[in-house]
């Protein structure tokens, strides 16, 4: 699953004071948004995160966090220790040799093709699993997995991954909830960063805690209330690890669009994260 990049490590560190005197709930106690037209809530309904354009511009955001660019094409090569205590992260989704994803990943890869160059590192990716150990991966696994990136049938197993794993439950959950495809972006973003475990920090939990504040529109609730309770109960969730602690992903992006009820993540969009600018026209 995804962790800041170094680069953001080290934002982190110089806002986390700031961000950390923050009450989680700040949200939660400032006015009540205004609901958002009824039209605007079946506009919302109409499109799913799934359609080929909004999956699209949902990688660019992410991207954007992940890797300070909404190139997300560009990082399907990409791999790095983060000392996050994840072990390599990697890939289009940070996939990581401590969370088991990485592991799925090459297995998948070398189902569809066998003998691949990443291949020979199962077994150690199997033993480094759960922790942030590179034994038996070192020195040639990060050189190796950019030569794998060169290969379509990887790059090809990645997207199966992510679907697999990230996208498609997300969206199946937002469509679950009845929300549009804004809330549909900040349950992936979520289940990216948090993974869907058993930990309280977990997606699942996530809406568990969000679910003790208010109703998704599926069982009666108000669309924007109900995701803002969630990106309340995802805040707290990114406060309980330090290397998560910037919530900007949420404060000046994701919340932004639901303060202006874009529920149909229409562009164009302006976001920041990080303190960084981003546009998609």
């Amino acid at each position: 699953m995804f962790t800041p990049h170094r680069k953001r490590l080290a934002v982190s560190t110089l806002l986390g004071a700031a961000l950390l005197a923050v009450p989680v709930t700040a949200h939660a106690t400032a006015a009540a948004p205004t609901a958002a037209p009824a039209s605007a809530q079946v506009s919302a309904a109409a499109v799913g995160l799934d359609d080929p354009v909004k999956k699209d511009i949902a990688m660019q955001i992410v991207s954007s966090a992940e890797n300070s660019s909404l190139n997300w094409k560009a990082q399907y090569k990409y791999i790095e220790d983060i000392d996050d205590g994840r072990g390599y992260t990697a890939g289009i989704i940070g996939f990581c040799s401590g969370t088991h994803d990485m592991l799925e990943l090459v297995e998948y890869y070398t189902q569809i093709k066998p003998g691949n160059v990443l291949a020979k590192y199962l077994p150690a990716l199997r033993k480094v699993d759960g922790s942030d150990s590179h034994a038996g991966l070192d020195p040639n696994f990060t050189k190796d997995w950019v030569k794998a990136a060169s290969d379509s049938d990887f790059k090809k197993a990645q997207d199966h991954e992510r679907d697999r794993v990230y996208f498609n439950p997300a969206v199946k959950q937002g469509k679950a909830d009845g929300v549009g495809v804004l809330g549909q972006f900040t349950y992936y973003d979520a289940i990216v960063m948090h993974g869907d475990g058993d930990d309280s920090t977990s997606f699942r939990n996530i809406r568990k805690r969000a679910l003790t504040k208010a109703k998704p529109p599926a069982q009666g609730g108000n669309e924007t209330t109900w995701l803002n309770a969630f990106l309340d109960a995802r805040v707290w969730a990114m406060k309980q690890e330090e290397a998560h602690s910037d919530t900007s992903r949420v404060d000046t992006a994701q919340r932004v669009w639901l303060k202006k009820g874009n529920l149909n993540l229409n562009t164009p969009l302006d976001w920041k994260v990080y303190g960084d600018p981003f546009h998609i026209g």
